[in-house]
């Protein structure tokens, strides 16, 4: 996926004045806040049970490569073929040469965020092969020309009902349909032949079972388990981060995962795939494979940023980011939106690739608060930036701009000086209704609100003149 996280500000400004995505966008805020908050209270102890959530995957992180090599020995054993990809590119590799070894020409996918880093499906067309993505949200944006999913749960959340029916009527001939049921039909009876037909599934992971060499994948629409199940091949792509120790372990992240995603008390699909298929088994395919992904990611293991790979993918710090819920996710430009998006794009594709990113947040915290395995976002988003300033990455405006600030800061009577003129000068900028609707060199700021001018007197005379009353 082309990366265009440094256009982030353009792109926000874009998205603001997209009065069909704002309209979306507004359904979208109230829906998933408002389920996450009431679904949380059917656990005797939340927090205890996010605190046992942190300490899994943390515990994962602290010894990542025992676990994947456990991973590894598990997963071959029950007759799976374990591998290895460094790059975006190797994923590419590795699936199209699996798809060679058995003479695969229609392949289906469930959702796969780590796909979308190497750009799989592009991959997959160009070596002349078919790719049909089956989660309704990729599979709406396959249809229109594979546009980027806006959300790691709900990739098309961005998209209303009426665009979707006009999509539909467009790209499969039919008429234009009103009912959400009747279109959800319409992409059952489409995807069913590719479900019976294909010859390779492709799915993510949402976690590896280092004990056991399964995957669990979780899911709403039944997608998954048919093609996984179905191909006689299936290829599960996760990134090395989603090991988790052993089944129980599971248990415990699978409490949180679906409320803080989607408010349900349970996904109406959980897989847990083990191995091939066995003799006298109906359902599995006959060969598996994992293919492991590092793509950036020990590098973020060995970084001060560490913790951002306790990630679950629950999208729950994106549904309640202020800066999110008002631009969606096409804004921050590659596959991760949302504050954890800001974090982990800079480490994957490149921090001076990625510079708006850190800055796309209010620091309100929301996102720390309601992360499920206590990710200190803030923390991390305060981190790189302060990266960029020791790298020398922010403009030169901006550097200057605050050393001036730091000596006048160092210096009391200079400090006291501008403090007055500044005080008089702004009450002036305000005129008589008393705001400031343009500010030289903080436009941005006062693009979008007014700013109280003051009083037109320093602290230290204001203080001195109620001392004197």
């Amino acid at each position: 996926m082309q990366v265009a996280s440094m256009h982030f500000v353009e792109r926000a400004h874009d998205k603001l004045n997209d009065r069909e995505l704002q309209k979306n966008l507004g359904t979208f805020k109230t829906r998933f806040v408002g389920a996450r908050a009431r679904s949380i209270t059917e656990l005797d102890d939340f927090e205890g049970t996010r605190d046992a959530a942190k300490e899994i995957r943390q515990r994962v992180l602290d010894n990542l490569d025992t676990y994947l090599e456990l991973f590894e020995e598990n997963a071959t054993a029950n007759g799976a073929t374990v591998l290895w990809a460094e790059t975006p590119a190797d994923v590419n590799r590795l699936v199209l040469a699996i798809a060679a070894r058995h003479s695969a020409r229609k392949i289906i996918k469930s959702k796969s965020m780590v796909s979308e880093e190497s750009a799989l499906d592009h991959a997959i067309e160009a070596a002349g092969l078919t790719v049909v993505e089956t989660d309704l949200g990729e599979y709406i944006l396959q249809l229109n020309d594979y546009e980027p999913p806006s959300h790691i749960v709900g990739p098309a959340l961005h998209k209303s009902k009426e665009e979707v029916s006009r999509l539909f009527a467009d790209k499969h001939g039919t008429a234009k349909k009103t009912d959400i049921g009747e279109l959800c039909m319409e992409a059952r009876l489409v995807l069913r032949q590719h479900y019976l037909s294909a010859d390779m599934g492709i799915s993510g992971g949402n976690f590896l079972i280092a004990e056991t060499g399964s995957v669990v994948l979780v899911s709403n629409e039944g997608n998954a388990t048919l093609t996984t199940t179905l191909p006689r091949v299936h290829v599960a792509i996760s990134g090395i981060e989603k090991i988790v120790p052993t089944l129980e372990d599971v248990a415990t992240l699978m409490r949180l995962l679906p409320r803080s995603a989607t408010g349900q008390s349970i996904s109406n699909y959980v897989d847990i795939l083990t191995g091939v298929k066995g003799a006298g088994e109906f359902h599995g395919a006959e060969h598996m494979y994992f293919i492991l992904v590092d793509a950036g990611r020990t590098g973020v293991l060995d970084s001060e940023l560490r913790a951002a790979l306790r990630c679950i993918r629950c999208g729950a710090c994106m549904n309640h980011c202020p800066v999110y819920q008002n631009i969606g996710g096409h804004a921050y430009g590659w596959v991760y939106p949302g504050p954890i998006g800001s974090v982990l794009t800079p480490m994957y594709v490149g921090l001076e690739n990625a510079l708006p990113l850190p800055h796309a947040a209010t620091l309100c915290n929301q996102c720390g608060v309601v992360c499920p395995v206590r990710i200190p976002l803030p923390d991390l988003l305060r981190t790189l930036r302060e990266k960029q300033v020791d790298r020398g990455l922010r403009p030169w405006t901006e550097r200057a701009g605050f050393r001036l600030w730091a000596w006048v800061a160092r210096h009391p009577a200079w400090y006291g000086l501008g403090t007055k003129i500044g005080s008089r000068v702004l009450k002036w900028m305000g005129g008589s209704n008393g705001y400031i609707r343009k500010l030289p060199l903080a436009g941005g700021w006062t693009e979008g609100r007014d700013m109280r001018a003051p009083a037109g007197k320093t602290f230290r005379e204001l203080y001195a003149q109620s001392k004197r009353t």
